[in-house]
């Protein structure tokens, strides 16, 4: 409640507030984003509410950005939502306002911020901002309502994953009581281009599963440009090897255009954050992402995670 308060307190203060999220944004960053967005611009009309980064193309359904001015950012507020690192904020100009908020649930490995609100416990950004909106009884829209009720839906995967609580749940089910279609919402996320669709039988024919449960397999962008498929599109098949039953634990190496791999891990059951983090990355512990710049390190990371499922 102090930590909401303060925020609040300090909204009230700026008249021109921006808004950051992290970079190859995903449903929550943007809900998070946006969502706050709409409830500061709902809630205080006469202020400048901006929101910032790079447009995903796969995502512009949900919302898109605003173009804003380096000056605007003298005598700001800043607040960045759903990003644990600094590297990894999109818009570098965030450090230039006057105060900046760190809203996130990630694990706090990288502490910023004037005033930082980290609740790991939470599952989504999103849900951190509309819980602040409804336990400060703040005006909440119908349009606000459908950018957080997105945000929440996409990170945890439609309420499958494991940091679903009975909290998430009940604000979900306040934000579902807004005239916004929620079905929509659902079929957006649950269907994806025909090429997508082709990529993931490649996933499928070519997955390297080991005995422990431990799968992998290698996008390289020869890969990707037969496929037609972006870097940030194949994100859309970070849970295909998961589908498998016997699958416990996988990465995803997607080849960059420099040449080294952005490695998209995911577990069932093991926490796979350490590892992560020893490899240029970190994240939730069953939902990371790392760096791998040669393919030993690609071997590296495979057999840490096949000791660590074995352990």
């Amino acid at each position: 409640m102090s930590f909401y308060q303060t925020i609040l307190d300090t909204i009230k203060q700026y008249n021109t507030i921006i808004i950051h999220r992290h970079q190859n944004p995903d449903p929550d960053a943007l809900g998070s984003q946006m969502g706050l967005k709409q409830l500061i611009q709902d809630n205080f009309p006469d202020k400048t509410v901006l929101a910032t980064g790079y447009d995903e193309p796969s995502l512009t359904w949900i919302g898109t950005m605003d173009q804003v001015k380096d000056e605007q950012y003298h005598g700001a507020l800043v607040i960045v939502t759903d990003t644990a690192n600094r590297p990894r904020i999109d818009d570098q100009r965030y450090a230039t306002g006057d105060t900046l908020i760190k809203i996130d649930h990630h694990p706090d490995d990288d502490v910023y911020g004037d005033i930082s609100l980290v609740d790991t416990k939470a599952s989504s950004a999103s849900e951190i901002v509309a819980d602040f909106a409804l336990t400060m009884h703040l005006s909440l829209s119908a349009r606000s309502a459908q950018y957080l009720y997105t945000g929440i839906v996409g990170d945890t995967g439609r309420f499958l994953y494991p940091s679903t609580t009975s909290k998430t749940l009940a604000i979900a089910s306040t934000l579902r009581t807004f005239d916004f279609d929620f079905s929509a919402i659902a079929r957006q996320m649950e269907s994806f281009p025909y090429k997508i669709a082709k990529l993931q039988g490649y996933v499928f024919e070519h997955l390297d599963m080991d005995a422990s449960g431990v799968a992998r397999i290698v996008l390289t962008q020869d890969i990707l440009k037969a496929y037609d498929v972006t870097d940030a599109e194949s994100s859309a098949i970070v849970s295909t090897p998961g589908k498998i039953d016997k699958v416990q634990t996988w990465a995803i190496f997607v080849e960059q255009a420099d040449g080294h791999y952005r490695v998209r891990m995911r577990s069932k059951i093991k926490p796979i954050n350490a590892i992560a983090k020893k490899h240029h990355g970190g994240g939730h512990p069953l939902a990371s992402g790392a760096n791998s710049y040669s393919l030993a390190e690609n071997e590296q990371i495979f057999q840490e995670l096949i000791a660590l499922v074995q352990a």
